[in-house]
Formats: C-alpha cells, sequence, structure tokens
C-alpha cells in the first residue's frame, strides 16, 4: 500500500498557527482547516477570527474563492508524502 498522506498546517491555509492537517487530498486538509477554525473560534481564540470570516467569505465570492481553492489544490499537490 502507497501512503499518499501529506500535511499542510493552519498557516499554510491562511490561519494563524502551525497545527498540521493529514489528509490524502487537497479536500482532506481544507475540511480539517474549515473544521479547526470553527472550533478554536468557537472556545474563544480570537487570533482565528480572521481566518474564519475569510473561509466564510470565500464561498460567498466565487471567483476568488475558487482562485484560493485552486491554490490550495496545487500547493498540495507540491508537497511531499508523510
Amino acid at each position: 500500500m502507497v501512503d499518499r498522506m501529506k500535511t499542510m498546517t493552519c498557516k499554510q491555509l491562511g490561519g494563524p498557527c502551525e497545527l498540521a492537517h493529514h489528509g490524502e487530498s487537497a479536500d482532506d486538509v481544507i475540511q480539517a482547516q474549515d473544521r479547526h477554525l470553527k472550533e478554536i473560534v468557537a472556545a474563544g481564540d480570537r487570533a482565528h477570527e480572521q481566518a474564519l470570516a475569510d473561509m466564510k467569505g470565500r464561498w460567498k465570492r466565487p471567483w476568488s474563492g475558487m482562485k484560493w481553492y485552486k491554490a490550495a489544490k496545487r500547493d498540495f499537490a507540491a508537497l511531499p508524502n508523510d
């Protein structure tokens, strides 16, 4: 079995911290980042509020949101496997 897991940090995805998200696809790590932002802001972390607002706003602006999404997918593809 080939290990296709890769890691991206919160910071690499536009957040303020170095929490590592692991996944087999860019979508896996993007979804982990979305959950991380929602959970940490709900717990009172103000440092992540802007990243959460950016994440929510991305999908309200399809062109710029798709630009971010394609860049995240490209960055993920360029990473070495864990």
